[in-house]
């Protein structure tokens, strides 16, 4: 094995990708290419934050996806000194002083934009990994709770740092780079640490530093680039698009395992993923019936879809006749999961059902992935199942169950 690879892979690897490197002691790493200036165009994001703060403080520098998660995977805005790693050995500069994200020529003090940016890159970030049980954060954690010194130490992660500077990226003229299968490592941990975004490579934008984040932590955690015979990325098709691919410009990124007409690369992302550090995310809710988890009518309720094979199922009491609407709706930024809604009857037979087509309004909103059902109900049991479901073909429209995983809310009212 080398670089948590077969001697296949790994050959397979450099012989064809273009962007795979060997460092002076043989480990493997991705410089991945930069955006043209036009690509790097991004929309303005959602307006979260409603004060200027002077440095990585107040709200949108202490969001957690799973709060108290052994392994964290730790998204970086406000700067870092990078020290004794292999990117100081290759470039014999130790330390290396990152500045923070800046975009309004302040790089002293967050204002509001630069804020709302975080938050919807911390979103979209916490999506892609939402099936596994990992804490995305803004938060700085200590470093022991980044590195590990031994296989005895369950406590670990990785930063990924969000790079203004020049100091890597002119040289490369790439848009990121990460060290492949690191993420576990006993030995030397922090020496492959950490995995760069470069805004001078991608833009400055939330969608594309999510997707730019997303893909070099996907490299930490052990995964190679999706492509074809023709190209090393794969762009998609319709709405979809492998996270391992380019995912700048459709409205769904996925993991994938290649089904794609001309895949060049068939691993497992979430198998992958797992044998370096990220086991699925426990079940939360029942998976049938007699499992159903309570939902009170006006309550909402959240939840994870985790493996291909889960569905989750609610009962809900209804005391008084009348018309109800269910809604379960996909991550809000960034949904990975497509989600088919069921309304059951107490014998547990379907009543109704939804699954919208899916597809996208741009580059940045996906459309069709939640769902919703209205029928009158006469007082009585009923339950609600949460199934994930694919669209099209995988080939080359859409995509099947394996991807289609990630959080949800879901609600049912008096309609």
């Amino acid at each position: 094995m080398s670089n948590g690879m077969s001697e296949r892979k790994f050959r397979d690897t450099l012989a064809a990708d273009k962007t795979a490197w060997l460092d002076s002691a043989g480990r493997l790493f991705f410089r991945e290419p930069m955006l043209t200036e036009a690509q790097q165009a991004h929309e303005v994001s959602p307006r979260w934050a409603t004060t200027k703060v002077a440095a990585a403080e107040g709200p949108a520098f202490e969001l957690h996806s799973k709060p108290g998660a052994d392994k964290v995977i730790y998204l970086d805005f406000d700067g870092h000194s990078i020290t004794g790693t292999a990117w100081n050995a290759d470039k014999a500069i130790d330390p290396i002083a990152v500045s923070a994200y800046d975009t309004d020529g302040n790089a002293a003090s967050f204002s509001t934009a630069e804020q709302d940016v975080v938050h919807e890159v911390w979103a979209r970030v916490a999506e892609d990994y939402a099936a596994f049980d990992v804490d995305v954060t803004t938060q700085q954690p200590s470093q022991e709770a980044i590195n590990r010194t031994d296989a005895a130490d369950q406590q670990y992660g990785t930063r990924v740092l969000i790079d203004p500077g020049t100091w890597y990226q002119s040289s490369c003229g790439c848009g990121g780079v990460a060290y492949i299968g690191v993420y576990d490592n006993a030995d030397q941990h922090d020496y492959y640490q950490p995995a760069l975004v470069f805004t001078k490579g991608v833009g400055t934008g939330a969608k594309n530093l999510a997707e730019a984040a997303s893909h070099e932590a996907g490299h930490n955690v052990g995964l190679g680039h999706d492509g074809t015979a023709s190209v090393g990325y794969y762009e998609g098709h319709g709405a979809w698009a492998p996270i391992m691919g380019v995912g700048y410009y459709r409205g769904i990124s996925q993991w994938s395992k290649g089904e794609y007409s001309g895949a060049n690369n068939a691993e497992d992302d979430f198998a992958v993923i797992g044998s370096h550090g990220l086991a699925l995310r426990a079940d939360e809710a029942g998976d049938s019936t007699a499992a159903a988890t309570a939902l009170s009518v006006g309550t909402p309720a959240a939840g994870f879809i985790a493996a291909e094979a889960d569905t989750d199922v609610y009962r809900v009491d209804v005391a008084t006749a009348g018309n109800y609407t269910a809604t379960a709706s996909s991550a809000a930024l960034g949904g990975n999961l497509d989600i088919k809604l069921d309304l059951l009857n107490s014998a547990g037979a379907v009543v109704t059902t939804a699954d919208p087509d899916s597809g996208q309004t741009d580059a940045g909103t996906p459309t069709g992935l939640g769902a919703t059902v209205t029928s009158n109900l006469q007082p009585g049991t009923y339950y609600l199942r949460i199934d994930n479901v694919g669209y099209g073909s995988p080939l080359n429209t859409g995509y099947s169950t394996y991807g289609s995983r990630g959080g949800y809310s879901l609600a049912i009212n008096p309609s």
